[in-house]
């Protein structure tokens, strides 16, 4: 394997444990991640959702900058419809002032919350339909400034802070495309899509000066583990989780159990399993053969990837095991 492969991560609060450490957690693993030779360190902005840390997406992403050295930090994403682009501009200017050459700015049009939360946020459910619009702005900002120009985002202003185009349906594609600009897709829970996605961002991409060639990042679960009996256990925790979102159930990260078919109904599994299709469990030996498959199938640039296990020191194990697979370098610290 020779693609970058990166990190996904949502500061997820596990039963039994609280807030902070989650955010620790978080920190650490991003440490671990960087001297394994993955690529980026991305978070997710969610609200009103209680295993979820990465609301307040800047300031949790100015706190892992700051205790990591090479690795690139950055939004996986930021649901713009929930922001003033000019927000937005100065949030990221800074990061990119402090942190220069380590920070990227992935841009969603789904609020990442309910429309209870999204009230709360005083955004209008109709925002997400200025986000084109919406993009546009934010280049502008974080470009030079232009003759004329009366507003200017400090910092920011010609930061260049590199975007991306989160989606998870055809229309992140056509937008991506149509902008030049690289495309993550969020096929670790919303695979559906992903293979006419990436077709459409490929066939209609419009070359631009930073992004001469499409780039495609593709989502994907990884659950790695020494042997695949061991693997398989972990993820139950993963598979909890999603029968909880379709149960409504708002609760902590749950730990693995000895038997998820007698959690789920053939239901349940069906459509978590739906969910789930873009998720490789296993040991090295799976991994191997697993993982060159799924990239040669969706040809993607670069993978980000997701590890939904409840003990941390085997999360961080996972993500050796992947590099180990990968290929990756055994340090990117200098």
């Amino acid at each position: 394997m020779t693609i970058p492969i990166s990190v996904l991560e949502l500061g997820g609060v596990r039963e039994g444990s609280d807030r902070k450490a989650a955010l620790t957690d978080a920190v650490d693993l991003a440490r671990h991640v960087e001297t394994l030779g993955y690529h980026r360190f991305w978070v997710a902005e969610h609200h009103n959702m209680p295993t979820v840390t990465t609301a307040a997406t800047a300031v949790v992403l100015g706190h892992i900058a700051a205790h990591t050295h090479t690795i690139r930090v950055g939004a996986g994403g930021i649901m713009l419809p929930n922001h003033a682009p000019y927000v937005i501009a100065e949030q990221f200017g800074t990061l990119e002032t402090l942190f220069p050459g380590r920070i990227d700015l992935g841009l969603g049009r789904a609020p990442g919350t309910d429309q209870i939360t999204l009230r709360a946020l005083r955004r209008s459910a109709t925002a997400s339909d200025n986000f084109p619009q919406d993009v546009v702005e934010l280049q502008a900002f974080l470009g030079p400034n232009q003759p004329g120009q009366r507003i200017e985002a400090v910092p920011g202003s010609n930061t260049n802070v590199p975007l991306w185009i989160l989606g998870s349906s055809i229309f992140g594609a056509q937008l991506a495309a149509e902008f030049g600009l690289p495309f993550a897709f969020a096929s670790h829970f919303a695979p559906a899509a992903l293979t006419a996605a990436l077709d459409v961002y490929r066939r209609h991409y419009t070359p631009s000066a930073r992004h001469p060639s499409p780039y495609a990042m593709v989502a994907l679960n990884v659950i790695a583990a020494d042997t695949d009996a061991e693997a398989h256990h972990l993820a139950t925790s993963q598979q909890i989780m999603f029968t909880h979102m379709l149960r409504g159930i708002r609760g902590l990260f749950q730990p693995p159990i000895d038997n998820i078919e007698n959690y789920w109904t053939p239901f349940e599994k069906a459509q978590v399993e739906r969910m789930l299709a873009c998720t490789l469990v296993g040991s090295p030996a799976t991994l191997r053969d697993a993982l060159p498959r799924f990239v040669a199938q969706t040809r993607a640039d670069e993978l980000i990837v997701t590890s939904n296990i409840f003990d941390h020191t085997k999360r961080k194990r996972s993500f050796e095991l992947l590099a180990g697979v990968a290929g990756l370098p055994s340090s990117r610290l200098t």
